[in-house]
């Protein structure tokens, strides 16, 4: 077994050690927040949608996963879904995306930093792409709130020396 088998099969093995985390066991149409919250605990941030749903972002920096609960206003789970995915990103369009659409979208970041020089306020999050490589993503934003750049930069300090992917 190589180095990148081996982290796969830990990274397996640790995903399974919390798959409450990601909402397993929700049934979309039936399941309650009070379920939610004794299932997935209290989430990291709460939205409430203009149709009167409302989003629970339940975020776990180093698990590099986002997971977004969509309640109906009556409180029963509508959705359950990861949010930090390349699919999503794609929706994403510098120049007109908000920071409203990326914090709807992706939820609230790990990090929030300024480029004082550049006048732009950064967003990190730490994510996963489609080969489940280790990555940060910079959403960088002008004072007016667009979207000006979109940056996933892999994340190397995880890496085995001499392991290029």
């Amino acid at each position: 077994m190589n180095t990148r088998q081996l982290l796969a099969a830990l990274s397996v093995l640790a995903a399974a050690g919390c798959a409450s985390y990601g909402g397993s066991g929700l049934v979309p149409g039936r399941s309650t927040a009070a379920e939610v919250e004794s299932l997935m605990g209290a989430p990291d941030e709460k939205l409430g949608l203009a149709d009167g749903d409302s989003e629970w972002f339940y975020t776990r920096p180093q698990g590099r996963e986002t997971f977004a609960v969509t309640l109906s206003p009556g409180g029963i789970v509508k959705s359950v879904e990861q949010r930090l995915t390349e699919q999503n990103l794609a929706r994403l369009r510098a120049g007109a995306s908000t920071r409203r659409d990326v914090r709807a979208l992706l939820g609230p970041p790990e990090l929030v930093s300024r480029l004082s020089r550049q006048g732009r306020e950064v967003w990190q999050y730490a994510m996963r792409n489609a080969d489940q490589d280790d990555y940060f993503l910079y959403a960088q934003f002008s004072d007016d709130g667009v979207l000006r750049e979109l940056l996933m930069l892999r994340d190397v300090h995880n890496e085995v020396a001499g392991d290029k992917g």
